[in-house]
């Protein structure tokens, strides 16, 4: 019996040291990676989730306390609305955009190199692009290409103000209204002039064509006119009578100025070259002379990219001007992979294209773009360098999501790792059904 029992024993025992052997390699190739995975994601997590349980200074443990303040502070509040807001516009946008772009790359000439294009700005690291957006964003129009090309439009359809900078003289007749524009102190009577001398304008910045107001200052009015003079009332080099028509003093060109009676306008007019201007045809009595308000609006200066209204969309625009040629890229690999028998075959049975890109393009491509849509919401979550740069100082936490939330709490000013650790555990709990999703989504793909 010991003799029969020993042969399938010896012709076992190979197999087996074999099978162990490739075993032990398999551990021994594997062993680094998991070195690695437990040193800089498991005991990180770990130790996160911990930390979360304590107070700012490690000392004392207070349970689920961080986690209830977490939702309490408005702060954190606005974080998660705006991470909300990242994950619903960007990656919906990024998909969409990638895919038509996808498409259309397929319908041109050179289409490589434009995909090359497109796809370049994934080769600037995050705080180059951060730093080239916060200055495109610049709200100087001399300095944000954004707001001068705004500006550029603006002015072309709108018509500017000729004295922005112009205020009247305190004390010699004109009163400010609340809207910007200026009104005689006194009724003014058919068959008078006034002067309305002004300040706060250099020489430079009166037109090259403005002559001397003095002449018109002098003229007189007929008995159903109310005439006048706007003027710079500045003499270079100090000299001059403030309120006074001066000889060497200019008047203002191009100045609307309007006749007020009973609160309606009844007459308006334009300055001349020297600054004069005239009324004429007016019924006997007294009138109020206005220097409309948009004579001294001040010049547009576009649009404040990085106000608080605007900050969020402005860095989801950097974001997507930095991604759009990775979704593209991958949506395009998926494109090609299509069955080209569909395609014609819908064609020859007369479907447009339009028909063909919705009813058999994107259901075909439904994997790809699910794998693109998740894998850009994860990327999203954990944005962090974008909002960090592009937003100043003042609407940083208007901008800010859970990751910049996280890091200025932690070590940004905040000083409170506790809760910081809780924001990381929050930041966690919200990637992982994404990730898992997206492995289920690889793992269904190789069946």
């Amino acid at each position: 019996m010991a003799v029969t029992s020993s042969a399938p024993a010896a012709a076992v025992t190979p197999r087996r040291r074999a099978q162990r052997r490739r075993r032990a390699a398999a551990a021994l190739f594997v062993l680094p990676a998991l070195l690695l995975l437990g040193a800089l994601v498991v005991y990180p997590v770990l130790f996160s989730i911990g930390r979360s349980l304590f107070d700012a200074g490690g000392e004392r443990f207070v349970g689920v306390a961080n986690y209830t303040a977490m939702f309490r502070d408005p702060a954190t509040l606005t974080a998660i609305r705006n991470s909300t807001i990242w994950v619903v516009v960007a990656p919906v946008l990024l998909t969409g955009v990638g895919l038509v772009l996808a498409v259309l790359t397929e319908k041109v000439r050179w289409a490589t190199a434009f995909k090359l294009v497109l796809f370049l700005p994934m080769a600037v690291s995050f705080l180059a692009a951060g730093i080239v957006f916060r200055l495109a964003y610049e709200e100087e129009p001399d300095r944000g290409v954004l707001n001068a090309v705004a500006v550029g439009v603006h002015d072309v359809f709108t018509e500017q103000s000729p004295y922005p900078e112009a205020r009247a003289r305190e004390g010699h007749g004109l009163t400010a209204g609340s809207d910007g524009s200026y009104r005689t102190d006194a009724a003014v009577d058919t068959g008078a002039s006034v002067s309305l001398g002004f300040v706060g304008l250099t020489p430079d910045a009166v037109p090259a064509g403005a002559r001397p107001a003095q002449d018109a200052a002098a003229r007189t009015a007929a008995a159903d006119e109310v005439r006048g003079v706007v003027y710079l009332d500045f003499t270079p080099g100090g000299a001059g009578t403030p309120g006074a028509v001066d000889p060497e003093e200019n008047g203002l060109p191009g100045m609307a100025v309007e006749a007020v009676r009973d609160g309606e306008v009844v007459a308006s007019a334009t300055t001349a070259d020297d600054g004069s201007f005239a009324f004429t045809g007016l019924q006997a009595g007294s009138y109020t002379v206005q220097l409309p308000e948009k004579n001294f609006a001040p010049p547009y200066q576009g649009v404040s990219w990085l106000g608080p209204a605007l900050v969020t969309p402005a860095i989801i625009g950097a974001y997507l001007w930095i991604w759009t040629g990775f979704a593209m890229v991958l949506i395009g690999a998926g494109l090609s992979a299509l069955p080209r028998d569909a395609l014609e075959a819908a064609r020859m049975d007369g479907a447009n294209e339009w028909q063909i890109f919705r009813k058999i393009t994107v259901p075909l491509l439904a994997p790809v773009l699910t794998v693109v849509f998740v894998t850009l919401v994860i990327n999203v979550m954990k944005v962090f360098d974008l909002v960090y740069i592009i937003a100043p100082g003042p609407v940083q936490e208007e901008a800010s999501v859970l990751a910049t939330r996280m890091w200025l709490v932690s070590f940004g000013g905040g000083n409170d790792q506790g809760l910081g650790s809780a924001l990381s555990v929050l930041l966690l709990l919200l990637v992982v059904p994404a990730m898992i999703f997206n492995i289920r989504r690889f793992r269904g793909s190789r069946k």
